[in-house]
């Protein structure tokens, strides 16, 4: 009997397109229960693969489309963040000139089911709230992948 992981649907895998990137607001429950926002980044390679991070600078927190809304350098060869400049490798996440050098973007780990990029392993709360609020909300979504 497999081990029962939290999937949540974050969007259709054709939203992104190829060389691409789009930032989603989501909340999370974390260890003490609390709601906390919870902003990522999913990167559509032009191999068609899919990259996710915790969308904030390991330098200062902020988002990495701070700005400019861009997550990209301008030749798109890497991520960058809008505020100082910090550059990042797509694939792995790592800072390799910037203020934060040597340091990585928090990965998430995603899935592509049945046409969406699903976001695997987080504990999130349904919230069509803007981002932001901290109100108590008690509803949340899981869903359950049980292995045949």
């Amino acid at each position: 009997m497999g081990k029962e992981i939290e999937v949540f649907v974050i969007c259709a895998n054709d939203e992104i397109e190829r060389g691409g990137a789009k930032a989603f607001s989501l909340s999370r429950i974390d260890a003490s229960g609390e709601n906390r926002p919870f902003p990522i980044v999913v990167i559509r390679t032009h191999d068609n693969a899919y990259v996710g991070y915790v969308n904030a600078c390991p330098h200062e927190g902020v988002w990495l489309n701070i700005g400019s809304g861009d997550f990209f350098t301008q030749d798109r060869a890497f991520l960058k963040c809008g505020r100082h400049g910090a550059t990042f490798e797509i694939d792995s996440g790592l800072c390799i000139d910037g203020p934060c050098n040597g340091k990585s973007l928090q990965p998430i780990t995603l899935a592509v089911m049945d046409g969406e990029v699903c976001l695997c392993g987080e504990r999130l709360v349904e919230d069509d709230r803007p981002f932001g609020g901290f109100e108590d909300h008690d509803e949340t979504m899981e869903i359950m992948i049980h292995p045949d």
